[in-house]
């Protein structure tokens, strides 16, 4: 159940990373909405999977999988530019989070 909670907060860390993006001088209400709920979800998630975890295995998967998904959406989304180098990095990333699981 850990990892499902660390996989989850990992997410909430690319909303949150994203809505932050978004806030425009903190006058958009809607973005620093989702960003404090987001930013709060994700570290709960996290500091609970880190419960039974160990922290430095917890905190890569959480910042790997944050990276990876807050990169590909903006990739996806046009406000960054995609190279095949940029794709393959991430590809890396992703499997050294998914080589963490397997290791744990």
């Amino acid at each position: 159940m850990a990892w499902v909670i660390l996989l989850i907060s990992g997410i909430l860390e690319a909303v949150w990373a994203t809505a932050l993006g978004r806030i425009d001088g903190w006058a958009k209400p809607l973005p620093i909405i989702v960003f404090g709920t987001a930013l709060a979800l994700s570290m709960g998630g996290l500091g609970l999977a880190m419960k039974s975890l160990p922290i430095g295995t917890a905190y890569a998967v959480w910042v790997g999988v944050g990276a990876a998904l807050t990169v590909g959406y903006a990739m996806w989304s046009g406000a960054e530019s995609v190279s095949i180098a940029k794709v393959a990095l991430i590809l890396g990333i992703v499997g050294c989070v998914v080589g963490l699981k397997l290791l744990h």
